[in-house]
């Protein structure tokens, strides 16, 4: 893990780049967004996960006020094309760019934790051998982190109400990426 370089705020975001499900073969790749203010990045941890599907539902939700904000929002896991496409059709995600393929090595370099499947969820669908728990990351359009968000565990996510009011505040108030410091020395 030594060669895994963290992902700071105000550093440039690692690449990302994956399909997207029901876009006809069309891919999200970080390096070309070019929203107003942020793009979005929610990992979730796939189709198995019934707290994903809240989150997703809540995210599909509040897309208009992230569009109203420049904000450019996208979905990834590293759940399979056709359990991608599952969970756009049975979460009923119209509009939500959800991508998947997420190489778990790109996860590790994103800072996503990686978890083993255990079997059915409380859902009865299966847990892929193994997958990334979720994060959130706010990128500027420079392509830099402004805010991350890490877990190890599936409970207790932010919120996107929370999330579309901390962006009216940091624009109203331009206010700088924190969590900058890389050494204390």
């Amino acid at each position: 893990m030594s060669d895994i370089i963290p992902v700071m705020p105000r550093l440039p975001a690692p690449d990302l780049e994956v399909v997207l499900s029901g876009a006809g073969g069309a891919h999200f790749s970080l390096a070309d967004e070019a929203p107003e203010t942020f793009t979005l990045v929610v990992f979730y941890r796939g189709y198995h996960c019934p707290i994903c599907r809240t989150q997703l539902r809540e995210l599909e939700a509040n897309l208009p006020e992230f569009e109203k904000r420049g904000v450019s929002v996208v979905a990834v896991s590293s759940d399979s094309g056709e359990r991608a496409a599952k969970a756009k059709t049975e979460w009923n995600l119209p509009h939500l760019r959800l991508g998947y393929g997420l190489d778990l090595n790109m996860a590790r370099r994103w800072g996503l934790y990686v978890s083993a499947g255990r079997g059915a969820t409380s859902i009865g669908v299966e847990e892929p051998a193994l997958f990334s728990e979720p994060g959130l990351f706010l990128i500027r359009p420079d392509h830099t982190v402004y805010f991350a968000s890490v877990q190890s565990m599936p409970f207790a996510r932010p919120h996107f109400t929370d999330i579309l009011g901390a962006i009216d505040f940091v624009v109203a108030k331009s206010y700088p990426a924190r969590g900058e410091v890389a050494s204390l020395v």
